[in-house]
Protein backbone atom coordinates (compact mmCIF):
# COMPACT_ATOMS: atom_id res chain seq x y z
CA UNK A 1 0.00 0.00 0.00
CA UNK A 2 1.47 3.37 -1.11
CA UNK A 3 4.92 1.81 -1.66
CA UNK A 4 5.89 4.29 -4.38
CA UNK A 5 5.19 7.45 -2.41
CA UNK A 6 6.60 5.95 0.80
CA UNK A 7 9.90 5.13 -0.90
CA UNK A 8 10.08 8.57 -2.55
CA UNK A 9 9.47 10.42 0.71
CA UNK A 10 11.89 8.19 2.60
CA UNK A 11 14.60 9.19 0.12
CA UNK A 12 13.84 12.88 0.64
CA UNK A 13 13.87 12.63 4.43
CA UNK A 14 17.10 10.60 4.46
CA UNK A 15 18.83 13.51 2.74
CA UNK A 16 17.41 16.00 5.25
CA UNK A 17 18.40 13.86 8.24
CA UNK A 18 21.90 13.52 6.80
CA UNK A 19 22.53 17.25 7.02
CA UNK A 20 24.02 18.47 10.27
CA UNK A 21 22.28 21.81 9.94
CA UNK A 22 19.31 22.81 7.83
CA UNK A 23 18.94 26.18 6.13
CA UNK A 24 15.93 27.79 4.56
CA UNK A 25 17.37 26.91 1.15
CA UNK A 26 17.81 23.17 1.70
CA UNK A 27 14.46 22.90 3.49
CA UNK A 28 12.82 24.39 0.40
CA UNK A 29 14.82 22.00 -1.80
CA UNK A 30 13.60 19.08 0.31
CA UNK A 31 9.98 20.20 0.12
CA UNK A 32 10.36 20.65 -3.64
CA UNK A 33 11.22 16.94 -3.79
CA UNK A 34 8.20 16.19 -1.57
CA UNK A 35 6.11 18.10 -4.12
CA UNK A 36 7.45 15.94 -6.96
CA UNK A 37 6.77 12.77 -4.94
CA UNK A 38 3.15 13.82 -4.35
CA UNK A 39 2.62 14.67 -8.02
CA UNK A 40 4.11 11.32 -9.06
CA UNK A 41 1.65 9.70 -6.63
CA UNK A 42 -1.16 11.26 -8.73
CA UNK A 43 -2.25 13.69 -6.04
CA UNK A 44 -4.36 16.56 -7.35
CA UNK A 45 -2.14 19.44 -8.54
CA UNK A 46 -3.98 22.17 -6.59
CA UNK A 47 -3.95 19.99 -3.47
CA UNK A 48 -0.16 19.56 -3.81
CA UNK A 49 0.34 23.30 -4.32
CA UNK A 50 -1.59 24.19 -1.15
CA UNK A 51 0.07 21.37 0.81
CA UNK A 52 3.61 22.53 -0.04
CA UNK A 53 2.73 26.16 0.67
CA UNK A 54 1.47 25.34 4.18
CA UNK A 55 4.39 23.00 4.90
CA UNK A 56 6.94 25.56 3.70
CA UNK A 57 5.45 28.33 5.87
CA UNK A 58 5.90 26.14 8.93
CA UNK A 59 9.23 24.52 8.00
CA UNK A 60 11.28 27.63 7.23
CA UNK A 61 10.43 29.18 10.56
CA UNK A 62 13.18 29.98 13.06
CA UNK A 63 11.95 27.25 15.44
CA UNK A 64 12.71 24.49 12.93
CA UNK A 65 16.02 25.78 11.60
CA UNK A 66 17.44 26.30 15.11
CA UNK A 67 16.05 23.07 16.58
CA UNK A 68 18.33 20.22 17.69
CA UNK A 69 16.96 17.81 15.05
CA UNK A 70 15.62 19.97 12.20
CA UNK A 71 15.35 16.99 9.84
CA UNK A 72 12.96 15.27 12.23
CA UNK A 73 11.03 18.53 12.64
CA UNK A 74 10.43 18.74 8.89
CA UNK A 75 9.20 15.12 8.86
CA UNK A 76 6.78 15.96 11.69
CA UNK A 77 5.51 18.98 9.77
CA UNK A 78 4.88 16.87 6.64
CA UNK A 79 3.16 14.25 8.83
CA UNK A 80 0.89 16.89 10.41
CA UNK A 81 0.06 18.43 7.03
CA UNK A 82 -0.84 14.99 5.62
CA UNK A 83 -3.30 14.52 8.48
CA UNK A 84 -4.82 17.95 7.80
CA UNK A 85 -5.03 17.12 4.10
CA UNK A 86 -7.03 13.93 4.73
CA UNK A 87 -9.21 15.61 7.35
CA UNK A 88 -10.32 14.55 10.79
CA UNK A 89 -11.35 10.96 11.32
CA UNK A 90 -15.10 10.48 10.79
CA UNK A 91 -16.10 6.82 10.75
CA UNK A 92 -19.42 7.23 12.57
CA UNK A 93 -22.64 5.77 11.17
CA UNK A 94 -25.73 7.56 12.61
CA UNK A 95 -27.83 4.54 13.50
CA UNK A 96 -31.49 5.03 14.42
CA UNK A 97 -33.73 3.25 16.87
CA UNK A 98 -37.28 2.37 15.90
CA UNK A 99 -36.97 3.19 12.20
CA UNK A 100 -34.69 1.65 9.54
CA UNK A 101 -31.67 3.78 8.76
CA UNK A 102 -30.89 4.10 5.03
CA UNK A 103 -27.41 3.99 3.52
CA UNK A 104 -27.17 4.61 -0.23
CA UNK A 105 -24.07 3.50 -2.15
CA UNK A 106 -23.27 5.35 -5.38
CA UNK A 107 -20.40 5.33 -7.84
CA UNK A 108 -19.28 4.32 -11.30
CA UNK A 109 -19.57 0.78 -12.65
CA UNK A 110 -16.59 -1.36 -11.68
CA UNK A 111 -15.76 0.63 -8.55
CA UNK A 112 -16.76 -2.26 -6.28
CA UNK A 113 -20.13 -1.05 -4.96
CA UNK A 114 -21.77 -4.47 -4.67
CA UNK A 115 -18.82 -6.08 -2.88
CA UNK A 116 -18.58 -3.00 -0.65
CA UNK A 117 -22.29 -3.36 0.18
CA UNK A 118 -21.51 -6.85 1.49
CA UNK A 119 -18.47 -5.66 3.45
CA UNK A 120 -20.48 -2.81 4.95
CA UNK A 121 -23.23 -5.23 5.95
CA UNK A 122 -20.65 -7.38 7.76
CA UNK A 123 -19.27 -4.32 9.57
CA UNK A 124 -22.78 -3.30 10.62
CA UNK A 125 -23.53 -6.86 11.77
CA UNK A 126 -20.50 -6.67 14.08
CA UNK A 127 -22.09 -3.62 15.74
CA UNK A 128 -25.14 -5.63 16.74
CA UNK A 129 -27.43 -4.35 13.98
CA UNK A 130 -29.68 -6.24 11.52
CA UNK A 131 -28.89 -5.00 8.00
CA UNK A 132 -30.92 -5.59 4.83
CA UNK A 133 -29.16 -5.55 1.46
CA UNK A 134 -31.16 -4.10 -1.42
CA UNK A 135 -30.43 -4.94 -5.06
CA UNK A 136 -31.35 -1.61 -6.69
CA UNK A 137 -28.97 -2.07 -9.63
CA UNK A 138 -31.19 -3.24 -12.49
CA UNK A 139 -28.66 -2.24 -15.16
CA UNK A 140 -25.93 -4.84 -14.61
CA UNK A 141 -27.28 -8.35 -15.27
CA UNK A 142 -25.21 -10.10 -12.58
CA UNK A 143 -25.64 -7.48 -9.85
CA UNK A 144 -28.66 -9.11 -8.20
CA UNK A 145 -27.10 -12.58 -8.22
CA UNK A 146 -23.82 -11.24 -6.84
CA UNK A 147 -25.61 -9.52 -3.96
CA UNK A 148 -27.66 -12.66 -3.23
CA UNK A 149 -24.45 -14.72 -2.99
CA UNK A 150 -22.90 -12.17 -0.61
CA UNK A 151 -26.08 -12.19 1.48
CA UNK A 152 -25.92 -15.98 1.77
CA UNK A 153 -22.29 -15.85 2.89
CA UNK A 154 -23.15 -13.33 5.60
CA UNK A 155 -26.56 -14.77 6.48
CA UNK A 156 -27.98 -11.32 5.71
CA UNK A 157 -31.33 -10.99 3.85
CA UNK A 158 -31.31 -9.51 0.34
CA UNK A 159 -34.34 -7.69 -1.07
CA UNK A 160 -34.75 -7.76 -4.84
CA UNK A 161 -37.43 -7.52 -7.51
CA UNK A 162 -37.35 -8.49 -11.16
CA UNK A 163 -38.70 -6.26 -13.94
CA UNK A 164 -39.10 -3.30 -11.63
CA UNK A 165 -37.80 0.25 -11.24
CA UNK A 166 -35.05 1.26 -8.75
CA UNK A 167 -37.20 3.78 -6.82
CA UNK A 168 -40.02 1.27 -6.40
CA UNK A 169 -37.55 -1.43 -5.33
CA UNK A 170 -36.05 0.85 -2.68
CA UNK A 171 -39.46 1.94 -1.35
CA UNK A 172 -40.67 -1.66 -1.07
CA UNK A 173 -37.37 -2.63 0.56
CA UNK A 174 -37.87 -0.08 3.34
CA UNK A 175 -41.37 -1.43 3.95
CA UNK A 176 -39.92 -4.96 4.02
CA UNK A 177 -37.28 -3.82 6.54
CA UNK A 178 -39.93 -2.39 8.88
CA UNK A 179 -41.95 -5.62 8.73
CA UNK A 180 -38.89 -7.78 9.43
CA UNK A 181 -37.14 -5.65 12.08
CA UNK A 182 -34.14 -4.77 9.90
CA UNK A 183 -32.72 -1.55 11.33
CA UNK A 184 -30.23 -0.69 8.55
CA UNK A 185 -31.04 -0.74 4.83
CA UNK A 186 -28.11 -0.71 2.38
CA UNK A 187 -29.09 0.37 -1.14
CA UNK A 188 -26.78 -0.98 -3.88
CA UNK A 189 -27.53 1.39 -6.77
CA UNK A 190 -26.56 1.18 -10.43
CA UNK A 191 -23.35 2.60 -11.84
CA UNK A 192 -22.28 3.55 -15.35
CA UNK A 193 -19.00 3.49 -17.23
CA UNK A 194 -19.06 7.28 -17.03
CA UNK A 195 -21.15 10.01 -15.40
CA UNK A 196 -24.26 10.76 -17.45
CA UNK A 197 -27.58 12.55 -16.99
CA UNK A 198 -29.56 9.30 -16.89
CA UNK A 199 -27.48 7.96 -14.01
CA UNK A 200 -27.76 11.16 -11.99
CA UNK A 201 -31.51 11.50 -12.54
CA UNK A 202 -32.04 7.97 -11.24
CA UNK A 203 -29.88 8.60 -8.16
CA UNK A 204 -31.47 12.00 -7.49
CA UNK A 205 -34.92 10.42 -7.62
CA UNK A 206 -33.95 7.74 -5.10
CA UNK A 207 -32.44 10.40 -2.84
CA UNK A 208 -35.50 12.65 -3.10
CA UNK A 209 -38.09 9.91 -2.54
CA UNK A 210 -36.32 7.95 0.20
CA UNK A 211 -34.24 10.60 2.00
CA UNK A 212 -31.32 8.29 2.98
CA UNK A 213 -29.47 9.26 6.16
CA UNK A 214 -26.11 8.53 4.55
CA UNK A 215 -24.89 8.51 0.94
CA UNK A 216 -21.45 6.98 0.38
CA UNK A 217 -19.50 7.45 -2.83
CA UNK A 218 -17.63 4.23 -3.64
CA UNK A 219 -14.55 4.63 -5.82
CA UNK A 220 -11.61 2.57 -7.02
CA UNK A 221 -8.53 4.12 -5.41
CA UNK A 222 -6.26 2.68 -8.10
CA UNK A 223 -7.75 5.02 -10.71
CA UNK A 224 -6.12 8.01 -8.97
CA UNK A 225 -7.21 11.35 -10.38
CA UNK A 226 -10.10 9.74 -12.28
CA UNK A 227 -11.53 8.70 -8.90
CA UNK A 228 -11.07 12.23 -7.55
CA UNK A 229 -12.71 13.84 -10.59
CA UNK A 230 -15.67 11.43 -10.34
CA UNK A 231 -16.00 12.19 -6.62
CA UNK A 232 -16.07 15.91 -7.33
CA UNK A 233 -18.76 15.48 -10.00
CA UNK A 234 -20.94 13.19 -7.84
CA UNK A 235 -20.66 15.58 -4.91
CA UNK A 236 -21.59 18.57 -7.08
CA UNK A 237 -24.60 16.95 -8.73
CA UNK A 238 -25.84 14.59 -6.02
CA UNK A 239 -24.02 15.32 -2.78
CA UNK A 240 -22.68 12.57 -0.52
CA UNK A 241 -21.73 12.21 3.13
CA UNK A 242 -18.50 10.29 2.77
CA UNK A 243 -16.36 8.19 0.48
CA UNK A 244 -15.34 4.53 0.56
CA UNK A 245 -12.09 3.75 -1.23
CA UNK A 246 -11.83 0.23 -2.66
CA UNK A 247 -8.71 -1.76 -3.66
CA UNK A 248 -6.47 0.35 -1.43
CA UNK A 249 -4.23 -2.69 -0.87
CA UNK A 250 -3.26 -2.54 -4.54
CA UNK A 251 -2.74 1.24 -4.64
CA UNK A 252 1.00 1.99 -4.69
CA UNK A 253 0.52 5.71 -5.33
CA UNK A 254 -2.17 7.02 -2.95
CA UNK A 255 -3.38 9.96 -5.07
CA UNK A 256 -7.09 9.33 -4.41
CA UNK A 257 -6.69 8.89 -0.65
CA UNK A 258 -4.71 12.11 -0.39
CA UNK A 259 -6.96 14.21 -2.64
CA UNK A 260 -10.63 13.32 -2.11
CA UNK A 261 -11.15 15.15 1.20
CA UNK A 262 -9.40 18.31 -0.04
CA UNK A 263 -11.32 18.35 -3.34
CA UNK A 264 -14.81 17.43 -2.09
CA UNK A 265 -14.71 18.50 1.55
CA UNK A 266 -16.19 15.11 2.47
CA UNK A 267 -14.42 12.52 4.67
CA UNK A 268 -13.22 9.09 3.65
CA UNK A 269 -15.27 6.76 5.86
CA UNK A 270 -13.89 3.32 5.03
CA UNK A 271 -11.26 1.66 2.88
CA UNK A 272 -11.38 -1.76 1.23
CA UNK A 273 -8.05 -3.59 1.60
CA UNK A 274 -8.81 -7.01 0.12
CA UNK A 275 -11.44 -9.14 -1.53
CA UNK A 276 -12.75 -10.93 1.56
CA UNK A 277 -15.84 -9.57 3.29
CA UNK A 278 -13.98 -8.75 6.50
CA UNK A 279 -11.48 -6.55 4.64
CA UNK A 280 -13.17 -3.19 5.21
CA UNK A 281 -11.39 -0.84 7.60
CA UNK A 282 -12.34 2.45 9.17
CA UNK A 283 -10.26 5.28 7.71
CA UNK A 284 -8.06 7.16 10.19
CA UNK A 285 -5.99 9.97 8.61
CA UNK A 286 -3.35 9.96 11.37
CA UNK A 287 -2.70 6.24 10.94
CA UNK A 288 -2.64 6.56 7.15
CA UNK A 289 -0.16 9.44 7.34
CA UNK A 290 2.14 7.28 9.48
CA UNK A 291 1.92 4.44 6.95
CA UNK A 292 2.70 6.77 4.05
CA UNK A 293 5.80 8.07 5.85
CA UNK A 294 6.97 4.52 6.63
CA UNK A 295 6.30 4.92 10.37
CA UNK A 296 3.99 1.93 10.56
CA UNK A 297 0.56 1.76 12.15
CA UNK A 298 0.79 0.26 15.61
CA UNK A 299 -2.79 1.11 16.60
CA UNK A 300 -4.32 -0.75 13.65
CA UNK A 301 -1.89 -3.62 14.22
CA UNK A 302 -3.00 -3.94 17.85
CA UNK A 303 -6.68 -3.73 16.84
CA UNK A 304 -6.21 -6.56 14.34
CA UNK A 305 -4.36 -8.62 16.93
CA UNK A 306 -7.16 -8.09 19.46
CA UNK A 307 -9.72 -9.31 16.92
CA UNK A 308 -7.67 -12.31 15.78
CA UNK A 309 -5.99 -13.50 18.96
CA UNK A 310 -7.91 -15.11 21.79
CA UNK A 311 -6.61 -13.64 25.07
CA UNK A 312 -7.27 -16.78 27.08
CA UNK A 313 -5.45 -18.94 24.53
CA UNK A 314 -2.56 -16.47 24.47
CA UNK A 315 -2.22 -16.75 28.26
CA UNK A 316 -2.23 -20.55 27.99
CA UNK A 317 0.46 -20.34 25.33
CA UNK A 318 2.57 -18.08 27.57
CA UNK A 319 2.37 -20.65 30.40
CA UNK A 320 3.36 -23.45 28.01
CA UNK A 321 6.38 -21.47 26.86
CA UNK A 322 7.40 -20.98 30.50
CA UNK A 323 6.89 -24.71 31.19
CA UNK A 324 8.70 -25.72 27.98
CA UNK A 325 5.62 -27.75 26.96
CA UNK A 326 4.84 -26.05 23.63
CA UNK A 327 3.43 -28.50 21.08
CA UNK A 328 2.96 -28.39 17.33
CA UNK A 329 -0.79 -28.06 17.98
CA UNK A 330 -0.07 -24.79 19.82
CA UNK A 331 2.14 -23.72 16.96
CA UNK A 332 -0.64 -24.48 14.45
CA UNK A 333 -3.12 -22.43 16.48
CA UNK A 334 -0.74 -19.47 16.41
CA UNK A 335 -0.34 -19.73 12.65
CA UNK A 336 -4.12 -19.70 12.19
CA UNK A 337 -4.44 -16.58 14.35
CA UNK A 338 -1.70 -14.84 12.37
CA UNK A 339 -3.57 -15.65 9.13
CA UNK A 340 -6.71 -13.98 10.56
CA UNK A 341 -4.81 -10.70 10.89
CA UNK A 342 -4.48 -10.43 7.10
CA UNK A 343 -1.72 -10.88 4.51
CA UNK A 344 1.69 -11.18 6.19
CA UNK A 345 3.28 -8.45 4.06
CA UNK A 346 0.48 -6.05 5.03
CA UNK A 347 0.84 -6.87 8.73
CA UNK A 348 4.63 -6.40 8.57
CA UNK A 349 4.08 -3.03 6.90
CA UNK A 350 2.29 -1.82 10.05
CA UNK A 351 5.43 -2.31 12.14
CA UNK A 352 7.28 1.00 12.62
CA UNK A 353 10.38 1.22 10.43
CA UNK A 354 9.29 -1.57 8.11
CA UNK A 355 7.44 0.57 5.54
CA UNK A 356 10.45 1.51 3.44
CA UNK A 357 11.88 -2.01 3.63
CA UNK A 358 8.81 -3.75 2.16
CA UNK A 359 9.49 -2.80 -1.46
CA UNK A 360 10.57 -5.87 -3.41
CA UNK A 361 9.91 -8.20 -0.46
CA UNK A 362 8.38 -11.42 -1.72
CA UNK A 363 6.19 -13.01 0.94
CA UNK A 364 5.18 -16.59 0.17
CA UNK A 365 1.78 -16.95 1.83
CA UNK A 366 1.60 -20.55 0.56
CA UNK A 367 4.36 -21.47 3.01
CA UNK A 368 1.84 -21.10 5.83
CA UNK A 369 -0.49 -23.51 4.06
CA UNK A 370 2.33 -26.03 3.64
CA UNK A 371 3.23 -25.81 7.32
CA UNK A 372 -0.43 -26.25 8.26
CA UNK A 373 -0.78 -29.27 5.95
CA UNK A 374 2.33 -30.91 7.44
CA UNK A 375 1.13 -30.51 11.04
CA UNK A 376 -2.38 -31.72 10.20
CA UNK A 377 -0.87 -34.87 8.64
CA UNK A 378 0.65 -35.82 12.01
CA UNK A 379 -1.00 -37.93 14.70
CA UNK A 380 -1.96 -36.37 18.04
CA UNK A 381 1.02 -38.05 19.67
CA UNK A 382 3.42 -36.79 16.99
CA UNK A 383 2.23 -33.21 17.46
CA UNK A 384 2.74 -33.46 21.22
CA UNK A 385 6.10 -35.29 21.09
CA UNK A 386 7.80 -34.45 17.76
CA UNK A 387 10.95 -36.37 18.83
CA UNK A 388 9.19 -39.68 18.05
CA UNK A 389 8.91 -38.79 14.35
CA UNK A 390 11.38 -41.16 12.69
CA UNK A 391 12.16 -41.73 9.02
CA UNK A 392 9.08 -43.76 8.15
CA UNK A 393 6.79 -41.34 9.97
CA UNK A 394 8.34 -38.42 8.09
CA UNK A 395 7.67 -40.15 4.78
CA UNK A 396 4.05 -40.76 5.77
CA UNK A 397 3.59 -37.13 6.87
CA UNK A 398 5.14 -35.84 3.64
CA UNK A 399 2.87 -38.06 1.54
CA UNK A 400 -0.20 -37.03 3.53
CA UNK A 401 0.53 -33.31 3.25
CA UNK A 402 1.62 -33.30 -0.39
CA UNK A 403 5.08 -32.02 0.58
CA UNK A 404 8.59 -33.50 0.71
CA UNK A 405 10.58 -35.11 3.49
CA UNK A 406 12.87 -32.06 3.31
CA UNK A 407 9.86 -29.79 4.06
CA UNK A 408 8.96 -31.94 7.08
CA UNK A 409 12.57 -31.95 8.29
CA UNK A 410 12.78 -28.17 7.93
CA UNK A 411 9.62 -27.60 9.97
CA UNK A 412 10.75 -29.96 12.75
CA UNK A 413 14.17 -28.31 12.83
CA UNK A 414 12.65 -24.83 12.98
CA UNK A 415 10.22 -25.84 15.71
CA UNK A 416 13.03 -27.37 17.76
CA UNK A 417 15.16 -24.21 17.34
CA UNK A 418 12.25 -22.03 18.32
CA UNK A 419 11.62 -24.00 21.54
CA UNK A 420 15.31 -23.87 22.39
CA UNK A 421 15.46 -20.11 21.91
CA UNK A 422 12.26 -19.56 23.89
CA UNK A 423 13.76 -21.56 26.72
CA UNK A 424 16.84 -19.36 26.51
CA UNK A 425 14.70 -16.20 26.82
CA UNK A 426 13.56 -17.24 30.26
CA UNK A 427 17.07 -16.49 31.49
CA UNK A 428 18.01 -13.76 29.05
CA UNK A 429 14.99 -11.76 27.90
CA UNK A 430 17.05 -8.78 26.72
CA UNK A 431 18.93 -10.64 24.01
CA UNK A 432 17.95 -8.79 20.83
CA UNK A 433 20.30 -10.94 18.79
CA UNK A 434 18.49 -14.08 19.92
CA UNK A 435 15.15 -12.48 19.14
CA UNK A 436 16.28 -11.92 15.56
CA UNK A 437 17.40 -15.56 15.37
CA UNK A 438 13.98 -16.62 16.64
CA UNK A 439 12.16 -14.63 13.95
CA UNK A 440 14.34 -16.28 11.29
CA UNK A 441 13.60 -19.74 12.67
CA UNK A 442 9.84 -19.38 12.18
CA UNK A 443 8.28 -20.88 9.03
CA UNK A 444 7.00 -17.44 8.06
CA UNK A 445 10.45 -15.94 8.70
CA UNK A 446 13.44 -16.99 6.64
CA UNK A 447 11.65 -19.69 4.70
CA UNK A 448 8.78 -17.40 3.77
CA UNK A 449 10.55 -14.15 2.90
CA UNK A 450 12.96 -14.15 0.01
Amino acid sequence: MFEAITNSLEGVFSKLRGKGRLTEANIKDGLHEVRLALLEADVNYKVVKDFIQHATERAVGEEVIKSIAPGQQVIKIVHDELIKLMGESDTSIPFKDGEPMLIMLVGLQGSGKTTTAGKLAKTILSKGRKPLLVAADVQRPAAIEQLKVLGQQLNVPVYFETNSQPVKICKNAVKHARENANDVVILDTAGRLHIDDELMLELKEIKEKLQPEQIYFVCDSMTGQDAVNSAKEFNTQLGFDGAILTKLDGDTRGGAALSIRAVTGKPIKFVGIGEKLDRLEEFHPDRMASRILGMGDVVSLVERAQQAIDLEEAQKLSRKIQDDSLSLDDFLMQLQQIKKMGPIKEVLGMIPGMGNKMDGLNVDEKQLLRVEAIIRSMTIQERSVPDIINGSRRQRIANGSGTTIQDVNQLLKQFKSMKKLMKHFKGNEKSLKKMKQLSNSLPFGKGMMR
